[in-house]
């Protein structure tokens, strides 16, 4: 594989980030530095820890970030149920991102446990 852009991890993961930004647009304007801008944030970490992970020579670092990136996924879901308890989004409005969220998290994990048993 030549470019993490190959990766299933970062096209799923893609299409969390693009779906938290479709949902993030409905959150009310107040929370413009607050959950919107967290749950962008962490959304995208996923993406750029991957990414620098891919790039990293030792499979040590590149375990160390999969495992920030899989920590990034975990904020993401968190928020998301903060945004539904908060009755700033409706909980069937979070399904697609929460779906996306967890097969990212199944599928970091999987790196995490290939680059560590290469170590």
């Amino acid at each position: 594989m030549q470019s993490f852009v190959e990766l299933e991890v970062w096209q799923v993961g893609l299409d969390l980030v693009k779906e938290i930004y479709r949902l993030t647009k409905k959150l009310p304007k107040d929370e413009l530095f607050g959950l919107t801008s967290q749950m962008r944030r962490s959304s995208t970490s996923i993406l750029t820890n991957l990414a620098e992970g891919f790039s990293r020579f030792t499979y040590p670092d590149k375990a160390a970030k999969y495992t920030i990136a899989r920590g990034e996924c975990g904020e993401t879901k968190a928020l998301l149920l903060i945004c539904v308890a908060l009755e700033l989004l409706p909980p069937n409005d979070i399904r697609e991102a929460q779906s996306r969220s967890e097969s990212v998290g199944r599928m970091l994990s999987g790196l995490i446990r290939a680059s560590k048993s290469r170590s």
